[in-house]
């Protein structure tokens, strides 16, 4: 399930303001970037399984190996984990509606964090 219009999309970044501010909302970017793409993620375990909030972005200089990049934000999504084969993010699937809006807080809280600072395109 992708997040339409939550402010983020085409922010740019610092990479590590981002991991400071997606930090805050328990979103952990741990080994889930390379040199050009990052992902932030938050777990949820509820009733009805695991789901994971994520956050894509991509730089187009720098190198997020060395934490010396600026960050171009992607459309968030929301998925369920299936073990052993992964995250889902289908059309399918079907999300509980109080993990969504929490998702929707957590993501509109971010999108105004990030507001207070001057992010340049």
């Amino acid at each position: 399930m992708y997040f339409e219009n939550t402010g983020l999309e085409n922010k740019v970044a610092h990479i590590t303001l981002l991991d400071d501010l997606m930090g805050q909302h328990r979103l952990i970017r741990a080994t889930g970037w390379d040199y050009e793409r990052v992902t932030w993620d938050r777990k949820f375990e509820v009733q009805e399984g695991t789901y994971y909030l994520r956050v894509f972005g991509y730089t187009k200089d720098g190198d997020n190996g060395s934490n010396d990049s600026n960050i171009t934000l992607l459309k968030p999504v929301l998925g369920k984990h299936y073990f052993p084969h992964g995250v889902e993010y289908g059309e399918d699937e079907i999300f509980p509606a109080n993990l969504v809006k929490t998702c929707q807080e957590v993501l509109a809280s971010l999108s105004k964090e990030l507001d207070q600072f001057k992010i340049q395109a």
